[in-house]
């Protein structure tokens, strides 16, 4: 079964593209979620026709993401947490890593993050999808707190 995403969706696709999944997974989960629609030869045409519509506004958004991809790499993130040594009392998630962001001034949405789980103290680093086209790795620093 063929379907066009009306939003990203996890392990699947990106906004407009078009996929193939299996019948009841796109029949009982994304089309009443409204997740997507289905391909039909029209819905093609018209998806075709905003794509095309749209292609000179995308090069804008990779510029600003790659700007904005540029400043992450810059920057320097320390975060700190409670430990007992080397081990941590609780955890880093991506959570931790977009509020730090926030600080500094750049605000990322977490869902966007992918880090991990982190326990121990020390360097990390977390990938970060700014448009389906730029993808940027963010080193942070885990330090215990004193």
């Amino acid at each position: 079964m063929e379907i066009i995403l009306k939003q990203d969706v996890q392990n699947l696709g990106f906004k407009d593209d078009v996929v193939s999944v299996k019948p009841g997974y796109g029949r009982n989960f994304l089309i009443p979620q409204g997740f997507a629609t289905l391909a039909t030869p029209s819905a093609k045409k018209v998806l075709a026709e905003n794509l095309k519509q749209r292609a000179h506004k995308e090069a804008k958004v990779v510029a600003d993401a790659k700007a904005l991809a540029e400043t992450l790499k810059a920057l320097e993130i320390k975060l700190t947490a409670k430990a007992g040594g080397e081990k941590l009392f609780g955890s880093i998630t991506n959570i931790d890593i977009a509020e730090a962001l926030e600080k500094s001034g750049n605000a990322i949405d977490r869902k966007f993050i992918t880090s991990g789980i982190v326990k121990r103290t020390g360097k990390y680093n977390a990938t970060v999808r700014l448009h389906r086209d730029v993808i940027v790795e963010l080193a942070y620093e885990i330090i215990a707190e004193k």
